[in-house]
């Protein structure tokens, strides 16, 4: 099973509304450290939701899609935060399959 998020990239204009937004629609927690280190520990523990990292969750072995649209934009835009994005993404699967767990996370970009 997968489960889909709409991530407005139009919303996203420089690191703070990133941070922002992302914490919004995920539910990051207060201590939340606003950094991508901190991003990937909150997107790693999307399956996990006794980490109290998101307020989104996924069963394990299911998928989180992130579904950027105005992605074309967002790159053109912001491209560092378009790059760390998807490294970012990249990295939280990696991590997880190191750790012996299923990758988690995936993108899907339009527009």
């Amino acid at each position: 099973m997968t489960k889909n998020i709409h991530i407005d990239g139009n919303a996203i204009t420089d690191w703070g509304s990133f941070h922002d937004y992302f914490s919004k629609m995920l539910g990051f927690p207060a201590f939340y450290g606003r950094n991508m280190d901190a991003w990937i520990d909150c997107m790693t523990s999307t399956d996990a939701p006794e980490d109290g990292l998101s307020a989104v969750h996924v069963a394990k072995g299911d998928m989180l899609v992130l579904c950027v649209s105005g992605a074309a934009r967002l790159k053109k835009r912001c491209p560092e935060i378009y790059d760390a994005l998807v490294e970012c993404s990249a990295f939280v699967n990696y991590r997880r399959i190191e750790m012996g767990d299923q990758a988690v996370v995936a993108l899907s970009f339009n527009g």
